[in-house]
């Protein structure tokens, strides 16, 4: 079964994220900020992140920085952003 690591500040996304992929069968560990993020998933990686863009404590960009320095981690970033320059970025 893979694993999917789903770090978000957001309980209801975090939430609505979980019962999704649960039922398609993934195990998901679910982390409210970059920091505590770090800690678990450095011990022991997922399969594929899915990461917060904006998060208190570290952002997903740093948080995938830190991650990339000992694992060639898949990630997938979200966003609630919506000024046209953040979508191209």
């Amino acid at each position: 079964m893979a694993t999917i690591a789903l770090v978000d500040d957001d309980e209801n996304i975090v939430e609505a994220l979980t019962a999704f992929f649960e039922a398609e069968g993934y195990q998901v560990r679910a982390y409210h900020d970059g920091a505590a993020a770090l800690a678990g998933l450095s011990e022991t990686p997922p399969d594929i992140a899915i990461l917060d863009v904006k998060m208190p404590k570290m952002d997903g960009m740093e948080l995938l920085r830190k991650l990339r320095q000992t694992s060639n981690l898949p990630a997938i970033f979200l966003t609630s952003k919506d000024d046209e320059i953040d979508e191209v970025v």
